[in-house]
């Protein structure tokens, strides 16, 4: 088993693959490297001296540069290393590299799901009731915990019974208060949902009506709205008989043979280490690739800011001059956000993500953009569009784990692939698959943990790993729980910028 490992033949530092001690000799390239210092698991060590000022390079791409003269065989961190990036480029000097989108090829794969009226396919039949204001949190609470005394917590035909809280819908102007209509819409047409109750108060910005015809089309059996204030005398009780007719539509639907060309998936990372760029995020960056170009599935990457510094590797990749003009568009925007703010575009990784050994943004990029493996840019969507294009999608949402992930389901995504190297037990409102990039998180927290990617270290390859992957995610589209399904977790968080009167 490999104790060290050099990524990019134009790296000057390289990871430890274990922990390691000062004296230890490290042969990198037919090079003996004699360590200065001990260098922890995951941790960068210096292969050459790197003088003050000068590029630290990692990936083949630099990660900042050195805020002192670094000796060869050094451990060093976040506080060796500075970032290089500053403000919004105008990226003139990126073109598309003529990538075109192949044909699907070789078997064609398939998982057992349900066909909507509206020829999208699911892989839960769940029964959902949304809030589109705060103020009936309470409500649907009492509504879906009266439901469960009557029926029982397991019904026949349907994979859950769920109420999203949140703490939006009123007190928001512009840009807020759309993202808020927009991510509760999508949920309303998630395939994922068989039935769903949308749940209102009456005086609310979110204006039930208003919010009913901003939904547009809808399956009206399978959708329905309740104005609380309209109710007359207990609103519970009038919620439970809706809610119970709605279980009812839903448990008509059966799971059908679909092909894997039919599956939407996020990418998603967060609680990262030193190994997310060299194995979870890889793992998901072939998967990808398998899911776009062999079998013509869709996948979609966020996380805006943590492609900052990575982000030409993206643009070049984009199918159209059109698709790099949005690609060029989601990056400066997000900048922007973060100017307005009077906040920094290199801010560095947290606390976490330091003491996994990834030191800066650019290093967090390099790692986080391998998610989307080498397939070509089909489309670029802003936050709370849904997936038109088949194939690589761009999302514009934040880092933020929860917000982030809730943004991909919103988009449409069936279902989410979460690579961690530090651990985390949430789950947005569609499975939550997570993948740990060490062996030793997988082993710590096995309530937490779908799938160890952390193998890929210890000597499996990557095909025998991905294929593994593949039928863990098709088992999963066909109704095996995930960790964070198992222990009830199912939570949404939207996207906030502005003012709250």
């Amino acid at each position: 088993m490999k104790t060290f490992l050099k990524i990019n033949p134009a790296d000057n530092v390289g990871v430890a693959l274990q922990p390691l001690l000062k004296g230890e000799v490290i042969d990198v390239d037919g090079q003996r490297i004699t360590l200065l210092t001990n260098v922890p698991a995951g941790h960068k060590c210096a292969l050459k001296d790197i003088a003050e000022g000068e590029n630290v390079i990692k990936y083949g791409f630099p990660i900042g540069h050195a805020l002192h003269a670094i000796r060869q065989g050094s451990y060093l961190d976040h506080e060796d290393i500075r970032t290089n990036l500053a403000g919004t480029l105008d990226y003139s000097d990126i073109h598309p590299k003529g990538l075109c989108k192949p044909e699907p090829s070789g078997e064609q794969l398939t998982f057992q799901g349900y066909v909507r009226s509206d020829g999208q396919v699911g892989i839960r039949n769940e029964v959902w009731v949304i809030p589109t204001v705060g103020c009936v949190n309470g409500i649907i609470k009492q509504i879906v915990e009266k439901v469960k005394e009557d029926l029982g917590n397991t019904i026949e035909g349907i994979d859950g019974i769920f109420h999203f809280p949140h703490n939006y819908g009123c007190s928001q102007l512009g840009d807020d208060h759309e993202n808020t209509k927009k991510v509760l819409r999508d949920m309303v047409h998630h395939p994922n949902a068989g039935a769903v109750l949308v749940v209102g108060l009456g005086c609310e910005n979110n204006q039930p009506r208003v919010f009913e015809e901003f939904c547009g089309d809808y399956d009206r059996e399978r959708v329905r709205f309740m104005v609380s204030q309209e109710v007359e005398g207990d609103e519970v009780n009038y919620g439970v008989r809706l809610l119970e007719e709605l279980i009812k539509k839903a448990q008509q639907d059966r799971r059908v043979t679909v092909p894997a060309a039919k599956l939407r998936i996020g990418l998603k990372c967060g609680g990262s280490d030193g190994f997310s760029g060299i194995t979870a995020n890889p793992l998901l960056g072939a998967f990808s690739d398998f899911l776009c170009e062999r079998q013509g599935g869709t996948t979609v990457l966020t996380e805006v800011p943590e492609m900052f510094g990575a982000e030409t590797i993206l643009m070049e990749r984009c199918g159209s001059e059109q698709l790099l003009q949005q690609t060029i568009a989601l990056i400066n925007n997000f900048k922007t956000y973060f100017l307005s703010h009077g906040e920094p575009c290199g801010e560095n990784p947290s606390p976490g993500n330091k003491a996994g050994g990834i030191s800066t943004l650019e290093e967090k990029a390099l790692g986080c953009t391998q998610k989307s493996g080498s397939s070509v840019v089909c489309g670029v969507l802003e936050y709370g569009e849904r997936l038109t294009a088949s194939g690589l999608n761009l999302l514009s949402a934040p880092g933020n784990d929860l917000v982030a992930s809730t943004a991909l389901a919103a988009a449409g995504c069936q279902l989410v692939l979460f690579t961690t190297g530090r651990g985390t037990p949430f789950g947005t409102f569609v499975p939550t698959l997570k993948v740990s990039t060490n062996t030793n998180l997988y082993q710590r927290k096995p309530l937490w943990i779908d799938f160890n990617a952390g193998v890929l270290v210890e000597d499996q390859s990557m095909d025998e790993t991905l294929a593994a992957f593949i039928q863990k995610i098709l088992r999963v589209a066909s109704g095996e729980y995930t960790r964070s399904e198992q222990a009830g977790i199912h939570e949404i968080s939207i996207f906030k910028n502005g003012v709250t009167l």
